[in-house]
């Protein structure tokens, strides 16, 4: 079978294997982020090796979406998938065991393999299987799971760690992949494009001029590094003139003359870019400045988990009766104001501040993500479905990492510049710095200055996040098409599109 261009009957059961196949995915980098202190211990892991056993999935990850999405289209989504699972799940019984960590930055840059085999091919499958009426619906499922996976990431690492060890944040992806892949066996139809000549030159390119821009992103705290722009941008002009000349594109390009289709692509990426950096100086502020646990740090989120699956649902019901357009705006402004109202925290406040926002942030998303994402891939043909999906993967992945390396940055220098000339060069790096010399020196006044010193620089981030989102919900209501029919007639029009 090419293409399922109806309904399938088991459609709703495929949806439960793909949540499952995007869970997997989300929970692992989440997990991490609470594993890096005793993983790092135990592995006698310097500063450089623990970068990059964060790093090096998401660099070998995002450079090789594009390729995965069009292989997907070629050789069969559901095929693709299930060689992705059964590589992420072998790599991560092998970084279970790893016994240094040369071994687990090996075994995370195979996990980044097999996660940019199963993405792409997830949210094509999602929408060759269910038709017009439903589709929404299942995209919202998909994103309520991919945000509980975001938030319940940090949670199930703390129980996992207190209960057992460092590996086991890994060992946790091995039963959940073989499940997704026993159930795509079983339940999922095949489906692909027509066959197109393979494009070589395209993918090299791609992947080079990818992996080179995510580094460049990645390195931005520690400074621009001019040759890896330098690559990226040479690597992904050429990319797009040959993409434009070749008669048989990797990516089809022409999706972007669709405004519905551009409007939405840059707004996530806005979007991204804001949400990005939030978990990780969210967490550094729950934990160095009010004090909580790791555990208690990922039952901080909770607000947002439960917000973002009520809100999933009725943008859902909401977004077939008043368009994508709307419901992307207000969703954005939602999250625009959460954002500003996050600035305002303070280094004595409570928790209720950051709970009630964190609530709005996952009613803004949920209100808006699921139309984001439906409005973009509502313009791509169900032969390209797979390098569409990845188009849409990349998009968030790139916002995702830029608002990371940004507001990482932002907080760091913020931090450094607000503690008093009088503290050490040590204690002026950042605020677990500043702990650990406060521990050693016992000097109680370091850590409350170096709090402040935080939080300030936390407000700064907030206020940044805020523009990013609002400029967001600007650029959906200019570019966002106002009727569903009258971005049909312009996509007709435009060859290579398909209006929905």
């Amino acid at each position: 079978m090419t293409n399922t261009s109806y309904a399938s009957p088991r459609r709703w059961w495929i949806l439960v294997v793909l949540c499952l196949s995007t869970l997997v995915l989300v929970i692992d980098n989440m997990v991490l982020t609470v594993a890096i202190p005793p993983l790092t211990e135990q592995l006698g892991a310097d500063a450089q090796d623990t970068q990059w056993i964060l790093e090096s999935y998401i660099l070998v990850f995002a450079g090789l979406l594009l390729t995965t999405g069009s292989l997907s289209d070629r050789f069969g989504r559901r095929k693709v998938m299930i060689i992705g699972l059964a590589l992420f799940g072998a790599a991560s019984l092998f970084a279970t065991f790893a016994g240094d960590a040369g071994q687990l930055i090996a075994a995370r840059a195979v996990m980044g393999v097999g996660g940019a085999l199963v993405m792409p091919s997830t949210l094509s499958i999602l929408i060759t299987v269910f038709d017009e009426e439903e589709r929404r619906k299942a995209m919202a499922a998909w994103s309520a799971v991919a945000m509980l996976g975001l938030v319940g990431g940090p949670l199930l690492g703390g129980a996992l760690i207190a209960w057992f060890w460092w590996g086991a944040v890994f060992l946790i992806n091995v039963p959940i992949a073989v499940l997704a892949i026993v159930a795509a066996l079983i339940l999922m139809p095949e489906s692909k494009g027509p066959w197109t000549k393979p494009d070589p030159l395209g993918t090299i390119l791609s992947i080079v001029g990818m992996t080179s821009l995510v580094w460049t992103i990645i390195e931005l705290p520690n400074g621009l590094s001019w040759p890896a722009l330098i690559v990226a941008v040479a690597a992904l002009a050429a990319f797009v003139a040959w993409e434009l000349r070749t008669p048989h594109p990797m990516v089809p390009l022409a999706l972007f003359r669709n405004r519905t289709f551009s409007g939405g692509s840059f707004s996530l990426t806005l979007v991204q870019v804001g949400n990005g950096g939030l978990l990780l100086v969210l967490t550094q502020y729950l934990q160095f400045v009010l004090g909580y646990t790791p555990t208690e740090a990922g039952l901080a989120f909770l607000p947002m988990a439960v917000a973002s699956l009520i809100f999933n649902t009725i943008g859902a019901t909401l977004g077939a009766k008043v368009g994508n357009r709307a419901m992307i705006t207000a969703g954005l402004l939602v999250m625009a104001g959460a954002f500003a109202l996050l600035s305002t925290v303070t280094a004595t406040g409570g928790f209720l501040l950051p709970a009630t926002c964190l609530f709005l942030l996952g009613a803004g998303g949920g209100l808006a993500m699921p139309a984001a994402i439906s409005a973009l891939m509502g313009t791509v043909p169900p032969e390209q479905a797979g390098v569409g999906s990845a188009l849409n993967d990349t998009i968030q992945q790139l916002g995702a990492a830029l608002g990371i390396a940004a507001l990482g940055s932002i907080v760091t220098s913020g931090f450094t510049s607000a503690m008093p000339d009088s503290a050490s060069e040590q204690a002026r790096r950042s605020i677990g710095d500043a702990f650990s010399v406060a521990a050693k020196t016992g000097d109680t006044g370091l850590v409350a200055t170096a709090q402040q010193a935080f939080t300030g620089a936390l407000s700064s981030a907030f206020v940044i996040s805020a523009v990013g989102v609002l400029a967001a919900a600007a650029l959906a209501l200019v570019v966002l098409r106002r009727a569903p029919k009258e971005a049909m007639e312009d996509s007709l029009r435009r060859p290579g599109t398909v209006g929905r």
